[in-house]
């Protein structure tokens, strides 16, 4: 029994959306990352999809990519991305997939951890950030902390967050988000979204201080799992 984590999957099984276009590494990438899960994971396993699920703009379109998901082995603990226009009501998407669990505001258990998380957002910095973005940055700062107050609230103490946006600018400067897993005591990090070579060095990454950091874009572990607990 282990916990691991994959994200952007990118799905497109209902929409034209070919990812070979962003790189030949790209080619087939689902097949890539069904055949490394179904090696290493089991029904009794876990695993965190941490944003960037499927390209579908419906939750009709969606269907079929949540479904392909479904279909894999072990337990899936899944988060928004920033793509995930699909996205819906949490009564809407735990109606039609009561087996897959959707982390909004809210937390589930693995063993003793608490699972929190949230989307995230671009981190204050000195490119681009103007009142668009703090005005989503500090409400999903809330969302945060609404997630891990319901973990704290049901007595764990240890806990695994999940967002899609790094937790940091590429200065790795402290923000509201580092600042909060460090005063709940957040055991590790787990997120995605930065792909290509060039951009992989702009997510935070190991220990420091006392909380460790994951980057778990599927093109970044070779669209292959990475265990976060056993």
């Amino acid at each position: 029994m282990a916990l691991f984590a994959i994200g952007d999957l990118h799905l497109g099984l209902s929409v034209d959306k070919p990812m070979n276009i962003f790189g030949e590494m790209w080619e087939k990438h689902e097949e890539k990352i069904k055949e490394n899960w179904i090696k290493k994971i089991s029904e009794n396993d876990s695993i965190i999809i941490p944003g960037d699920i499927s390209w579908a703009t419906d939750f009709d379109d969606a269907v079929m990519d949540l479904q392909w998901i479904d279909n894999l082995p072990g337990k899936k603990y899944l988060l928004r991305g920033n793509h995930d226009f699909w996205w819906s009501s949490l009564k809407k998407m735990n109606d039609r997939f009561p087996s897959l669990n959707f982390i909004q505001n809210n937390f589930y258990s693995y063993k003793d951890y608490g699972i929190c998380g949230t989307r995230g957002w671009t981190c204050p910095n000195k490119i681009s950030f103007d009142s668009h973005d703090r005005k989503i940055f500090d409400r999903e700062v809330i969302r945060l902390k609404l997630s891990l107050d319901e973990a704290k609230n049901h007595g764990y103490n240890n806990i695994v967050v999940a967002m899609h946006y790094p937790p940091t600018n590429e200065d790795f400067e402290m923000s509201e988000f580092t600042k909060i897993f460090e005063e709940y005591r957040v055991k590790k990090v787990i997120y995605g979204h930065l792909h290509t070579e060039s951009s992989f060095g702009a997510g935070i990454k190991g220990m420091v201080n006392g909380v460790e950091y994951i980057l778990s874009s599927s093109d970044y572990l070779g669209f292959d799992p990475i265990e976060i607990l056993d």
